[in-house]
């Protein structure tokens, strides 16, 4: 880099608390899924930017006066600072017309490295991607580093700080997309998004993972959006350099990640195993129907998750909801009922129960012994098998529902 590297804040509570801000001339990559709060937080980069007097470059695919709404909502005027030229939005096309002369990837390409002369003209102190994801079909995997590598090591040699937002990869291409882009990265911001009950205030996990520098290690916090205010954070996993995000999408964390964090590829699920719960009500009856007929008994599996350990982030109902997925085999249905798992066996083998929790456990993730039967306490197992009292699906998914169940056949992972 041509600029002394220094430490500069970034806006974002947890990283400036926990490594001090982010290298100048650093590139970093900020991942999660649709709402998780990924432009909110870019917005909170650029504003901190804007309090040191500096001009921030945003790409976005956004029309500008939605971006100004959005930000808006954390109560920056981001309009102002467009007028003033602090903020320089440059608003790109979600799509790219490929021409059929040239090799798409080529085409894309040159795109990529069009940034540089964008930051030559209006030379920024940080600049925001928001967001790079449909930017990236390259078929060429290594034309995609090599562009990304150039791009933005010319553009870390004007001292620029970059924060690229990426969503969360679902395909197995995807993925390696991102696992590539992270090597290549100073650090790596993610976010996963959590599930609270109260769509009004967005919630999840926040983790930062240094790729180079940033001797302080990795962190995790909880964080909440707030109305008018922006990311609110917990405080007490600021002090512990052990913290890092297990549900990391990137090839900093790949050979370490619990199946139970990671988004696993789409075509690797069981989508049909996943049902709302008025169509898994009608299977639950045509099973009753065919056990009414054959005799074929089936047994109904509840996991359900004490709600301190999401409250607390020990682990979601959306963890718990993917390593069942994970574990399942073609023929059982999976529900998700408020901090339960229900899950349909369609056959009565203890073996096929006992497989299943096996499974489950192996697909948890915990640092260690300790950490994994701290997690495995906040999970219960209730087994209901069908018999001759059982008429209709709400018989079975009632007892289900409830938590006081009397002696029955519940006990802990």
């Amino acid at each position: 880099m041509k600029q002394k590297i220094q430490i500069l804040p970034s806006g974002i509570s947890l990283i400036d608390k926990a490594w001090g801000g982010l290298y100048q001339g650093g590139t970093y990559l900020l991942v999660g899924a649709h709402k998780s709060g990924r432009t909110t937080l870019g917005l909170e980069f650029v504003k901190e930017c804007i309090e040191q007097k500096e001009v921030c470059l945003y790409f976005t695919t956004r029309r500008p006066k939605d971006l100004i709404l959005h930000a808006a909502s954390i109560n920056f005027d981001l309009q102002t600072y467009i007028a003033q030229n602090n903020v320089v939005i440059v608003r790109v096309e979600s799509s790219i017309s490929l021409s059929e002369s040239r090799e798409p990837d080529f085409v894309l390409a040159d795109y990529i490295k069009g940034i540089v002369s964008l930051v030559e003209q209006y030379q920024p102190a940080k600049i925001v991607f928001d967001e790079l994801t449909p930017f990236l079909g390259f078929k060429d995997i290594k034309l995609l580093e090599e562009t990304f590598d150039k791009t933005f090591e010319a553009i870390e040699d004007f001292g620029v700080t970059s924060l690229i937002i990426l969503g969360d990869p679902i395909t197995s291409a995807a993925k390696r997309i991102v696992d590539i882009l992270a090597s290549h990265s100073t650090g790596i911001i993610y976010l996963q998004k959590g599930n609270n009950g109260d769509d009004r205030i967005p919630s999840g996990i926040m983790a930062i993972t240094p790729n180079m520098g940033h001797s302080e290690g990795k962190f995790k916090s909880n964080y909440s959006i707030i109305p008018g205010k922006g990311f609110s954070f917990g405080s007490k996993n600021f002090t512990s350099s052990r913290y890092y995000s297990n549900g990391q999408s990137t090839a900093v964390e790949s050979k370490y990640k619990s199946l139970s964090e990671i988004i696993t590829p789409k075509e690797e699920y069981l989508i049909s195993n996943l049902y709302n719960y008025e169509d898994f009500n009608l299977i639950v009856n045509n099973q009753i129907a065919f056990y009414k007929s054959t005799g074929q008994v089936f047994t109904l599996i509840s996991l359900k998750i004490d709600e301190s350990a999401e409250k607390d982030g020990i682990i979601s109902i959306n963890q718990l909801r993917n390593a069942v997925r994970l574990s399942v085999e073609k023929k059982d249905k999976i529900c998700v009922v408020s901090n339960k798992i229900i899950v349909l066996l369609p056959k009565e083998e203890q073996k096929d129960i006992t497989g299943l929790i096996a499974r489950v456990k192996s697909n948890l993730f915990a640092e260690d012994n300790s950490e994994m039967m701290k997690l495995l306490s906040h999970i219960s197992v209730y087994a209901l098998r069908v018999d001759e009292s059982v008429n209709t699906s709400e018989d079975l998914l009632k007892e289900l529902r409830t938590d006081e169940l009397k002696g029955k056949s519940k006990f802990r992972l």
